[in-house]
């Protein structure tokens, strides 16, 4: 899929600023300044190729890319970013899960290409910004910027939610009695919003390095060079956050396994008082079995049922004085 967008009088079209490209000649026609390509098409990159004199390279989104190839700038005037965008994923059991998605970006001629293989929050909080906003876009790099502040904005409204997950947790956690059902529910959902925090913490990271990358590479003025720095403060304040978020995540991890090992505690201990309670009736047992002659209970009509009832008495003693030292509970 491929959409461009175009400037009107300084601004992005007010309801029509998305336009469809299905055909070469519809993109002959267009004077974009950000051309967002979506899984493209070989046929897509040719149109590109043929319109803007641009090659797209066939692994410009792949994941195994070397860091040093993330930020740079071609001899022709190319500047190739490549960022990771967070989509939070669907909490449903056969929904996707929370991921980073790589999206390539290249500024060439004052107009702004992204790749990438999923539809991303970001792209669509942007749109519907501008729609908002008429005046909220100038150029291709206010296109870029804006991206990386809805980005930050996304992250912070993603982890605003694990909070609010973590609430919901911790109220069942702080409770005063916790089964292992309970407490292996809880423990999966506190892993999900563990690895969604710590995904978090990686986009904002690559985020940061590519604002920073921006803010080098001299190619904005001094009102972008200001947002870029208000960017940069807004990450530092995000990863405060997600700091505090994975101090509160560790906190409910140790509280669930010690729950988990009061409850394992307690069946050991049943089984401990079990053993000792028996203890009595075994040696008792053990004493009338040695078949000694010099024996008088065994030749009583009486001995039987004294020894069992031997026996019942110690077990009993022993329950009741463990009952009573609350250590049966």
């Amino acid at each position: 899929m491929l959409n461009v967008f175009t400037l009107d009088n300084g601004r992005l079209k007010g309801g029509l600023f998305q336009e469809e490209i299905e055909t070469a000649e519809d993109l002959a026609l267009s004077r974009p300044i950000w051309v967002d390509l979506e899984s493209p098409s070989q046929e897509e990159k040719g149109w590109i190729r043929d319109r803007f004199g641009l090659t797209i390279p066939e692994d410009i989104v792949d994941e195994d890319l070397e860091e040093s190839a993330r930020f740079y700038e071609e001899d022709n005037g190319e500047l190739h970013i490549r960022s990771d965008f967070l989509i939070e994923g669907d909490e449903q059991p056969d929904g996707k899960p929370a991921r980073n998605v790589r999206v390539a970006f290249i500024l060439y001629n004052n107009v702004l290409f992204s790749i990438h293989n999923e539809d991303l929050p970001v792209f669509r909080l942007l749109r519907l910004r501008a729609r908002r906003i008429p005046a909220l876009i100038e150029d291709a790099k206010d296109v870029l910027l804006k991206l990386y502040d809805a980005d930050a904005e996304y992250s912070a409204d993603v982890l605003e939610g694990i909070y609010d997950k973590l609430e919901a947790v911790s109220a069942r956690v702080l409770k005063s009695d916790v089964t292992d059902a309970e407490a292996g529910e809880v423990l999966a959902a506190i892993a999900r919003e563990e690895d969604l925090n710590g995904r978090i913490r990686r986009n904002v990271m690559d985020t940061r390095r590519a604002v920073s990358f921006m803010m080098r590479s001299r190619m904005l003025n001094a009102e972008q060079f200001e947002e870029s720095r208000q960017i940069l403060r807004d990450i530092d304040s995000l990863d405060s956050h997600t700091a505090f978020l994975f101090d509160k995540i560790n906190f409910l991890m140790d509280a669930t396994v010690g729950f988990i090992n009061i409850n394992q505690n307690k069946i050991i201990k049943i089984f401990s008082v079990a053993s000792v309670a028996l203890l009595p009736p075994t040696l008792i047992a053990s004493i009338y079995g040695m078949n000694f002659k010099n024996m008088p209970e065994l030749e009583q009509a009486w001995g039987y049922p004294f020894a069992l009832g031997l026996m019942l008495v110690s077990v009993a003693a022993p329950f009741i004085y463990f009952r009573r030292k609350g250590w049966l509970k």
